[in-house]
């Protein structure tokens, strides 16, 4: 059993192995590779993963760590990918570009998004045709490259015979906050959704069968946000510092509760106050705040540089350190349920378990008044032949018109990046809830094209 984490020098890299090392006998696991085109940052990935798989747990698991297709993916029965075209370089261009012209600045929503989406769909297409050549016949990618909703769509147009099922950790990490403020047991917890990727609602949230979201919806009323006291503290501080200053703190927290993510989960507060019946995606504060969003943004410094600044900057100062005094500090590397649901779902495949996952699927009628070919996000019993997708009632117009506005953006963004079409770019440019006018998004993406010119297909 191989499994191959394509995108090796991301700093998501050790946890995920730690939670394939954890479960080596369900899965079977004999060899676990590291594939990325950026050497250097991927050797340094390395050391730590070496270290986690043969010091810390003392297993007899294989690592190789490479840059050559060939070498990664010859009999893989599992591709974990994670890729990030274009680096924290471009991601930055994503967020702030727009932030200069008054529009919402984040890596997988509006202009950003989309920026993002056309840097990758060409290739995720190429991995997919890579594996197909040399992995095991009935291998699977498991895909939580960002962003996942254009990616996905690209990928049923371009690949639609692909083993490949493209998933997101958000709601995972929004279940856990859940979790910690209601003081529940997370295995304990059932949950249904619907939406898109990063544009989506939870419907019903169970606890030992027990519905929650009535006592959830009082716990947000009372505190104002969507957060436990004990992940506020040193939020608002980390905040506030100046960037030569800001370090990670509360490493033990969800990854999603640092920094500016704090306007984030205030923002579920401030949807529900409005639309109280559904749990929000964290994510649709920005298509629902674009406003709010766009004026407690610094465009000087997003969110690329909080990143840069925290978890990249501690993961590779502790390598540094352990390669140069043979001390290890633990707390450098995020190892969480980001991994740990990865891993769990290529047990449910391999084993055929049946356990029931949030996975991005084509929707073929699962919901009613949703086209049919639109990849929707919804919940799903997975088994050796794949995503079950469970089915669900119509749902209502508000979020069926909103679903619909992005799903058309993304299409639009798919078809200009397939057809080299400039039209096309502009009218998902223009068609997105985060863009206030035609006018706005001709001069963002007349900036996207500019910064995107060694990555973007050319538009005519």
């Amino acid at each position: 059993m191989i499994i191959t984490l394509c995108g090796g020098g991301s700093t998501f890299t050790p946890g995920i192995v730690k939670s394939i090392a954890l479960r080596k006998d369900e899965l079977d696991v004999d060899e676990i590779r590291l594939y990325d085109i950026n050497e250097e940052r991927q050797r340094k990935i390395g050391v730590l993963v070496d270290w986690i798989l043969h010091e810390d747990l003392g297993l007899d698991i294989k690592l190789t760590v490479t840059t050559d297709k060939k070498t990664a993916f010859t009999d893989a029965s599992f591709v974990f990918a994670q890729m990030r075209v274009g680096g924290y370089a471009m991601r930055e261009q994503d967020e702030k570009i727009p932030l200069r012209h008054g529009c919402v600045g984040q890596e997988t929503c509006g202009c950003g998004g989309l920026a993002y989406g056309m840097r990758t769909i060409f290739p995720m297409v190429e991995l997919i045709d890579d594996v197909e050549k040399y992995a095991k016949k009935d291998y699977w990618i498991l895909n939580y490259s960002n962003p996942a909703a254009i990616v996905s769509e690209g990928c049923r147009v371009l690949r639609p015979n692909a083993r490949i099922i493209n998933i997101c950790d958000m709601p995972i990490a929004i279940i856990d906050v859940v979790c910690a403020a209601l003081d529940i047991d997370k295995k304990d917890v059932e949950y249904d959704y619907f939406g898109l990727n990063h544009f989506g609602w939870f419907t019903s949230i169970r606890h030992k069968g027990e519905e929650v979201l009535p006592q959830l919806r009082e716990y947000i009323k009372e505190h104002e946000i969507l957060l436990p006291d004990s992940y506020l503290k040193g939020m608002s501080s980390l905040m506030s510092k100046k960037p030569e200053e800001t370090t990670d703190e509360h490493p033990e927290q969800n990854r999603h509760t640092k920094g500016s993510w704090y306007y984030v989960w205030k923002g579920e507060y401030e949807i529900m106050e409005c639309f109280p019946e559904y749990l929000p995606n964290t994510y649709l504060n920005y298509y629902l705040q674009q406003k709010e969003f766009v004026e407690h943004s610094n465009p000087e410094r997003t969110r690329a540089n909080e990143v840069e600044e925290t978890r990249e900057k501690n993961l590779f100062d502790g390598i540094d350190h352990y390669e140069k005094t043979g001390e290890i500090d633990e707390s450098t590397f995020y190892a969480g349920s980001h991994g740990d649901w990865i891993a769990d779902l290529a047990i449910a495949l391999k084993n055929d378990t049946k356990q029931r996952f949030l996975v991005i699927c084509e929707n073929k009628g699962a919901i009613p008044n949703m086209p049919y070919d639109a990849m929707v996000e919804l919940p799903a019993y997975i088994g050796k032949n794949g995503p079950e997708v469970i089915s669900r009632d119509n749902i209502p117009l508000f979020q069926q018109g909103l679903m619909m506005q992005q799903l058309n953006s993304e299409k639009l963004i798919v078809e200009a990046c397939i057809e080299g079409s400039y039209e096309k770019a502009l009218q998902a440019f223009t068609l997105n809830k985060t863009v206030p006018s035609m006018t706005v998004a001709k001069e963002v993406l007349d900036e996207m094209i500019e910064a995107n010119k060694d990555y973007w297909p050319e538009l005519k």
